[in-house]
C-alpha cells in the first residue's frame, strides 16, 4: 500500500527501512524521504513505524514439535 505519494513510498518500504535499523520518523524521512513534501502521510508512516518495531520485539514463538506436554 502507498503511504506517502508524494515520494512513491510503500508499507513494505517503511518495514524494510526499520529490518535495517530505522527507528525513528527522523530516519525514515533521511532514508526515504516520507513525511518530507506535504506531510499527508506522517499519522500512517508512524503507525507502521510503530508497528514495525514492536513486531522486532516480540519474541519469536517456538514452533509447535518443540513444546514439551506438562506431565501431572
Amino acid at each position: 500500500m502507498y503511504v506517502c505519494l508524494c515520494r512513491g513510498v510503500t508499507d513494505g518500504d517503511i518495514k524494510q527501512a526499520v529490518a535495517a535499523g530505522a527507528s525513528s520518523m527522523k530516519a525514515l524521512r533521511q532514508c526515504l524521504g516520507v513525511c518530507s513534501e506535504c506531510g499527508k502521510c506522517g499519522a500512517c508512516a508512524r503507525n507502521i513505524l510503530r508497528e514495525s518495531l514492536y513486531e522486532q520485539d516480540m519474541p519469536t514463538p517456538l514452533p509447535e514439535h518443540a513444546l514439551i506436554p506438562a506431565t501431572p
